[in-house]
């Protein structure tokens, strides 16, 4: 275990702030990333005194994903993924991105309500160039939050999307200048809180259920497409070419 915990959180009068700290693997997603989001986000839900939470990985980055070499950890009782993935949350969540937030780190993402980014970030599922898919909620999510075609996109190709264009897509809330993001969540934050605080859950519980619907069988259909992954050797071939640091030589099968 590192001294340092992999997720700190800082009360800030009404607002918790979660952030990602392990700096050393660009806040991959480990056993202790998620150990430390599921407590830190249960006791934020369990604590009346706290109405809303941010989430952020630091000055530099956001999250680069799951640690490919670790892995995630186990499903938690009530998160699920990464203690957070599945997770039934009352009270608002802001991601506060600065620079990359790619495959789990953009699936941590898209679990938030609202997006504050940095103009240095980057958001994008590159789990195709390894041979797997986003498997955290991605592949449905993404199609929700973006056109069509854009997550298509974005799923089938790898690549990133920047932050200016995520604004325009309506993916990112507020576009801040680089260092500000975690200031700019705060200020919305600020905004949300002069509102009360039920009406605030209520509409969002609201919003939230009509915008998800049931995701019982995209979760279903996205573990038996990543199960038939897990077979294949072209999964072996691209974790071997990403520990590697050579181009894949793919076979299709």
């Amino acid at each position: 275990m590192s001294a340092e915990p992999a997720v700190t959180v800082e009360k800030r009068d009404r607002t918790t702030v979660l952030t990602l700290n392990r700096p050393a693997k660009r806040n991959a997603i480990n056993d202790e990333i998620t150990a430390g989001l599921d407590h830190a986000l249960n006791e934020f839900e369990d604590d009346p005194e706290q109405w809303f939470a941010v989430l952020t990985g630091g000055p530099e980055f956001f999250c680069a994903g799951a640690d490919l070499a670790a892995g995630a950890g186990e499903p938690t009782e009530r998160g699920g993924i990464a203690g957070i993935m599945t997770r039934v949350r009352g009270k608002p969540l802001v991601a506060a991105v600065e620079g990359f937030a790619l495959g789990g780190g953009f699936e941590l993402v898209m679990c938030c309500d609202l997006v504050v980014a940095s103009r240095t970030a980057r958001f994008g599922l590159p789990e195709p160039k390894r041979g797997l898919i986003p498997d955290f909620g991605g592949a449905f999510r993404v199609a929700r939050l973006l056109p069509a075609n854009v997550a298509r996109e974005l799923l089938l190709t790898g690549d990133d999307l920047d932050a200016e264009r995520a604004e325009r897509l309506g993916l990112v809330n507020r576009l801040v200048e680089p260092g500000a993001a975690l200031a700019g969540a705060l200020e919305l934050v600020r905004r949300i809180g002069a509102n009360a605080p039920l009406a605030v859950r209520g509409a969002l519980r609201i919003a939230n259920s009509a915008i998800a619907g049931d995701e019982t069988g995209l979760w279903t259909m996205t573990e038996e497409v990543h199960a038939g992954l897990l077979a294949s050797a072209d999964l072996q071939e691209g974790l071997a070419a990403f520990f590697g640091r050579r181009a894949p030589d793919w076979q299709g099968r």
